[in-house]
């Protein structure tokens, strides 16, 4: 997985869901490398809002990416902020 991915599926009021991979080298358990992450939600030009975080290890969270794109409508996106 790239150092960020953000996926976004677009809501009936205009604004987004968002969910946002970011890597982090050697700060998870015994120096292991964890991937942060991040679910919300933004409708500009409020504030994003943060729903949940969550630090798992990259195959895990790879896993999620693939079915957060397969089951839940989310696509690779640029940063939304």
């Amino acid at each position: 997985m790239p150092d960020s991915v953000w996926l976004v599926r677009p809501r009936a009021d205009g604004g987004w869901d968002y969910v946002s991979f970011q890597n982090h080298a050697g700060v998870g358990p015994a120096g292991l490398s964890t991937v942060e992450m991040r679910e919300g939600s933004h409708l500009p030009p409020q504030m994003p809002l943060l729903k949940r975080r969550h630090r798992l290890d990259p195959a895990e969270a790879e896993r999620q990416r693939q079915r957060l794109q397969r089951e839940a409508g989310f696509h690779c996106s640029k940063p939304l902020f």
